[in-house]
């Protein structure tokens, strides 16, 4: 296992790059086509038997570069607001990762399967590195670290040869593993097929996304995360579009909002956490370059966000529900009608239900559990297995179908609404209360900039809602107790009377994982004195 020093490789920003070699398939075969790749995910074509990213995508649209058939935005745009800037063409990409897969294979001694740890933060490397071990057919995982010497990293690349055969690959051979949230205990590690990220998001890449090659999308996800794969790697080049990047070690509004002012970019995604903190700016005084389209996903995105970020910016914001296990599943895809706190519709190859217990497909308007038909034969965009844990993915099929553990509501019109993760939903005196609804009604309250709610033990109704709830600035010396009947009452007139916060607990943040998700089950486990 690798881990690069990342302050050891600023000399491969400046590196020229040098000659290019095709995967050595294209010398006998015709390339695979982005239509393929579609027409792969709507099930209309087998999948390949070999197939690899790196030589099947990155090396075609380098080709296409050197042909004037793509557009010249770099395929990857690095900042770091210090006044430091990268640019790499396909072509640079892929003659730096080729130098970079020679490290891998010659000096560090890597073969076929070995596992290589990642551990940088957003810098060019990190995607230089993911590169080079999918030439390689080194899995990439985020587990143990071997750590190089400082001088010598910069010695063995200068001294690489950019002359690589990329290694053919099966579609189903492992490729990554990646690290579940972690949202309701330990992250699990699910790992992932050449084919389930490399062709899986293509779909997603065009109607979510809805990228060109000449767009520009900046994905605020960071590297260790499957949202980063989505946003930053696969969905994006297999659209020949270009990765924007900003260093940015902590989020700061004042810097994001200056970025999208500068620069042109014309995609954003990022978790609905960072919209619900810009909506606080006053955002019309700002005028962004070239910003078209607008994602988020992660959590539930509450309605009262997407209105103040419309109002202020004129622009959508379309949220997508996926998993690290699946991808992508629900998603309000461009030139669809946006229903506001719906996560959108089933989005192929996947057939999405809503289930029982028993495994039974619950009509529109009932709540159960988030589920995908399993048809004949596994989806080829699924997770393989969560490593050195059958029990675990093994408990993910229920019947004919692979469970999400989310519990939502389907309408008439295949809209899907989500309700809470199973764990999450407060059973109050009988009632189904999910945390989502509760959270959205209290952000429409202008004392409340975000607010997390759970079950709390009751003598009585056995478990009652509480809120926790993060205020605005001008409420935080309000008197407590008026605020919080107040707070009461909205809900009960925006929701229903059984669904209003008993308790109420003001706190100055909210425990959240590194990708922005509020931790409930912190909050629960606290509430039920198992902390």
């Amino acid at each position: 296992m690798i881990f690069f020093r990342y302050q050891t490789f600023r000399f491969i920003w400046l590196a020229k790059p040098a000659g290019r070699y095709l995967h050595k398939d294209h010398q006998l075969w015709s390339p695979l086509t982005l239509a393929d790749f579609e027409a792969i995910n709507r099930c209309e074509k087998s999948l390949p038997k070999n197939f690899n990213f790196a030589g099947d995508v990155l090396d075609q649209w380098s080709q296409k570069e050197k042909a004037g058939e793509r557009p010249a935005n770099p395929a990857l745009w690095w900042v770091n607001g210090k006044g430091d800037e990268v640019k790499w063409s396909f072509e640079e990409l892929g003659s730096l990762s080729r130098k970079a897969a020679n490290v891998l294979t010659d000096p560090c001694g890597l073969k076929r399967g070995d596992r290589v740890a990642v551990i940088l933060p957003r810098i060019p490397e990190w995607w230089l590195v993911n590169v080079a071990c999918m030439r390689t057919v080194s899995e990439l995982n985020w587990a143990a670290i071997f750590s190089y010497h400082v001088g010598l990293g910069p010695i063995l690349y200068r001294s690489a040869s950019a002359e690589h055969n990329c290694v053919e690959t099966g579609s189903q051979e492992p490729m990554a593993i990646y690290f579940t949230s972690g949202t309701t205990g330990s992250p699990k590690m699910a790992q992932h097929s050449q084919s389930s990220l490399g062709i899986g998001y293509t779909l997603c890449g065009r109607y979510w996304l809805d990228l060109k090659s000449s767009d520009i999308m900046w994905n605020m996800s960071d590297t260790g995360w499957i949202k980063a794969a989505i946003g930053s790697v696969f969905s994006t080049w297999l659209q020949g579009a270009c990765v924007f990047v900003h260093r940015m070690a902590q989020f700061d509004t004042d810097t994001f909002l200056d970025t999208l002012t500068t620069y042109p970019i014309t995609t954003l995604c990022s978790a609905p956490t960072v919209y619900r903190m810009l909506v606080q700016k006053d955002l019309k005084r700002y005028k962004f370059k070239k910003l078209r389209h607008c994602l988020t996903g992660g959590e539930p995105l509450n309605p009262e966000v997407l209105e103040q970020w419309k109002a202020q910016t004129g622009l959508e914001l379309y949220e997508g529900y996926g998993q690290t296990e699946v991808g992508i599943i629900c998603a309000n895809q461009k030139g669809q009608e946006i229903k506001q706190g719906s996560m959108g519709k089933g989005v192929l190859p996947y057939d999405v239900q809503i289930i029982d217990e028993n495994g039974n497909i619950l009509p529109p308007g009932k709540e159960g559990e988030i589920a995908l038909r399993l048809k004949s034969t596994r989806p080829f965009c699924f997770f393989s297995e969560y490593v050195d844990n059958p029990e675990k993915t093994a408990a993910t099929i229920r019947g004919d179908f692979y469970t999400t553990g989310d519990r939502g509501v389907m309408d008439s019109d295949g809209y899907f609404w989500f309700v809470g993760r199973a764990d999450d939903v407060i059973i109050s005196s009988g009632y189904r209360i999910g945390p989502f609804e509760v959270e959205s009604a209290l952000i429409e309250h202008p004392a409340v900039v975000e607010s997390a709610v759970v079950s709390s033990p009751d003598p009585v109704r056995g478990e009652v809602v509480k809120a926790f709830v993060v205020l605005s600035a001008p409420f935080k010396s309000s008197n407590p107790e008026k605020l919080i009947l107040e707070l009461q009452d909205h809900v009960k007139k925006s929701t229903a009377p059984y669904k209003y916060p008993r308790k109420v607990e003001f706190v100055p943040e909210l425990p959240k994982t590194v990708t922005g998700k509020i931790k409930r089950n912190v909050l629960r486990d606290h509430e039920w004195g198992r902390t």
